[in-house]
């Protein structure tokens, strides 16, 4: 990276988002034009293949990666853009990482980003910028040495420690037949005293497992809990908003039911 790229000003600065979730992208894009509106997001990328790809087209500033994406991840996206751009990262409920990134050569955003964490990131990554340029090769040392603690505290990085499993097929009774559905057709579950209610599209079930022990099967980046009763795939939504009483609705694409968001889950749609 030269000493322009490094000291560019606050007007000109360009990024890149890559997240393979479209949601994720769409709330860190809204997010970052609240807390930076100067801030040009020049491409955005669906995998880290794209991400270094789109990179090498545009030249942005600064990368914001998430950590698991398909292809490459976002540390293996990193490895290639070492040098020529800053990097954030951005990871969801992954607590082995995070101490990686508190060494101060790089930053992270824990899903769902929040306002004001956000708003600290900025603050550092423009004043790396607009510090004195870097060589390419302390950058790329630092960028390795991170990425390489950050593999090795991770979960899945170990053999005998394979990424979770998470649920991806439900079975619910229906009279006399068993329906198999697929986590995929889930637009949310409702908790309904010990069982739990399964919305899709075009129909409702009921099965018999509690929210509470259903939630620990599920993916945390596809599901949401919303509410101490309410679970809503992230996909599914189609937005949020307020209704007369003040309470957040959570309101989606493919069914006409609005889903209350608790004070504790607020956080969730913190540009509200």
């Amino acid at each position: 990276m030269n000493a322009d790229s490094m000291n560019a000003g606050l007007h000109d600065v360009t990024a890149l988002i890559a997240d393979d979730e479209a949601p994720m992208r769409d709330q860190l894009r809204a997010r970052l034009a609240a807390v930076w509106p100067q801030l040009r997001i020049v491409a955005e990328a669906t995998n880290g293949l794209e991400a270094v790809e789109l990179a090498a087209r545009h030249a942005p500033h600064i990368a914001f990666l998430d950590i698991r994406m398909p292809g490459l991840s976002g540390i293996e996206a990193a490895r290639r853009l070492a040098g020529r751009t800053q990097v954030v990262f951005a990871t969801a409920y992954d607590q082995y990482a995070l101490d990686a990134f508190e060494q101060g050569a790089l930053d992270y955003l824990l899903k769902p980003v929040t306002a004001e964490r956000l708003a600290a990131t900025c603050a550092r990554v423009r004043a790396r910028l607009d510090a004195p340029a870097r060589t390419d090769g302390d950058i790329a040392a630092r960028l390795a040495q991170v990425a390489a603690l950050l593999e090795s505290r991770q979960p899945h990085a170990a053999p005998d420690k394979p990424a979770p499993a998470y649920l991806r097929w439900i079975q619910a009774q229906v009279g006399a037949s068993l329906r198999m559905i697929s986590t995929r057709e889930v637009l949310f579950f409702r908790a309904d005293e010990k069982y739990t209610c399964v919305q899709t599209a075009n129909a409702e079930f009921l099965i018999r497992k509690p929210l509470k022990d259903l939630l620990d099967e599920l993916d945390p980046d596809e599901f949401w809990r919303i509410h101490r009763s309410t679970v809503v795939r992230v996909d599914a939504i189609r937005d949020v908003v307020r209704d007369l009483r003040g309470r957040s609705l959570v309101r989606l694409r493919d069914h006409p039911a609005e889903l209350e968001v608790s004070r504790n889950h607020a956080h969730l749609f913190q540009q509200m």
